[in-house]
Order: structure tokens, then sequence, then C-alpha cells
């Protein structure tokens, strides 16, 4: 998978042509992330193939951290649907083409920003609760 990562930044900074200033980066990168928040309401507005059952989850107050995954479910209901799923993913992927880019603009490694990160997840565990 690292290989793609980095084959992937590459290409980011072979292609991007246009949009190339980090103030069009970021503002790009933002701008993706709301395409995808709009890709996914609609998939539960529009198409109903989704839907949210959000509510508090009732977790007793003496469960271990161990099996608290036990207690708390995804409040999404349902699948995507074939056309919903293209478009989010299609969305995903422009978001990680200015994520790449951003990426390529402060001189980071997408493949070291994920590694740390993993790192982080895995050395603070039940503390990595942001």
């Amino acid at each position: 998978m690292s290989n793609t990562i980095s084959e992937f930044q590459k290409t980011v900074e072979e292609y991007l042509v246009r949009n190339r200033s980090i103030l069009d980066v970021i503002t790009k990168l933002e701008q993706t992330n709301a395409r995808i928040n709009r890709a996914l309401a609609k998939s539960i507005t529009h198409c109903g193939c989704i839907s949210i059952d959000a509510k508090k989850p009732d977790i007793p107050s003496d469960v271990s951290y161990n099996t608290l995954k036990d207690y708390i479910k995804s409040n999404i209901q349902g699948e995507l649907c074939e056309d919903c799923k293209e478009v989010i993913e299609s969305e995903l992927g422009s978001h990680l083409f200015y994520l790449a880019a951003l990426c390529n603009q402060l001189n980071l490694d997408m493949e070291t920003v994920l590694a740390n990160e993993k790192e982080r997840v895995t050395v603070l565990g039940m503390f990595n609760l942001s």
C-alpha cells in the first residue's frame, strides 16, 4: 500500500498545474470536504439508500474499554447504492488529491504522515478519543 501512496503523491505533484499555490490548495481541500459532506447528505435525503439513527448509545457504567465496541454501533443504517458509492468515492478521491497537493506544498511525505498517525493512534489507544 505504501508504494501506492508515494506514487499517488508523485502523480499529484506532476499533474497539478492549476491551483498550485498554497491558498488554492487549502481552499480546494475545504471545497472537496464540503462536496463529500454534500454527497453523503444526498445519499440520505435524496436517494435514501442510507439513513442515520443518531441517538445516544445505552452504555452500562461498568463497561470496560475492551467491550465498549459491543455497545457503540454505527449510526448509519443501510448500504450505499452503486450510484451514491461512485459519487462519494469520486469526491474522496478529489479530497485525497488536494491532501497530497498540500503535503507536496509543505514538503511532507504522505506515507510518513500516515505512519506517524497510525503510531499515535496505537500508542494512545483508548485515550485517542478526540
